[in-house]
């Protein structure tokens, strides 16, 4: 973009819409995905992105993941049928969800009550279900760690990251090498 190699850097707006203009000349679905927004804390990235939410060619869509509500004009957004959020109670796993993911993908034998626990604890997250589901294969006790896992233990992840990696064959040091080293 010939805007970006000029002496003084223009304003945000002169260079978003001279991108917008590009990007609304192209003819495809264009969807641009922006992951971990919660970590912009600039008003100046906020305020540019307010702008070319307001301004979007109708083929260009934006997909924000964030922990946390962006600040960005939500309500406006939404009062123009513009804006479909998933929040995370729809990223949970229901019980049925849960019980189908456990049983029959992860090929585990689970009654409504082991499966209600689970479910219950890890909050119906995936991930969390996925380290239980791990953690149960090839265990002859699953009574005894459902129990242990649905207990009042607070770091519920923490518990099933040392399950799964306790569990882990132990690496010999032939196998480990230092990482490489990176330079920019």
């Amino acid at each position: 973009m010939p805007l970006l190699q000029t002496p003084q850097p223009p304003p945000i707006e002169t260079v978003l819409t001279a991108l917008l203009n590009e990007l609304g000349a192209i003819t495809g679905e264009i969807v641009l995905v922006l992951d971990d927004y919660h970590v912009i804390d600039a008003r100046d990235v906020q305020d540019a992105m307010a702008f070319l939410l307001d301004h979007l060619p109708p083929r260009l869509h934006v997909a924000i993941a964030s922990r946390t509500d962006p600040v960005l004009p939500l309500a406006r957004l939404r009062a123009r049928g513009e804006l479909v959020e998933i929040r995370a109670a729809e990223l949970r796993f229901t019980p049925d969800e849960a019980a189908a993911y456990l049983n029959e993908m992860m090929g585990l034998q689970l009654t409504v009550r082991d499966v209600a626990a689970l479910e219950g604890r890890t909050e119906g997250w995936i991930a969390a279900l996925q380290l239980a589901a791990l953690s149960m294969q090839g265990r002859d006790d699953l009574a005894g760690f459902i129990a242990g896992f649905a207990g009042d233990d607070r770091y519920v992840v923490d518990y099933l990251v040392e399950e799964v990696l306790q569990r882990q064959p132990s690496m010999s040091s032939t196998s480990c090498s230092r990482p490489p080293s990176w330079s920019g």
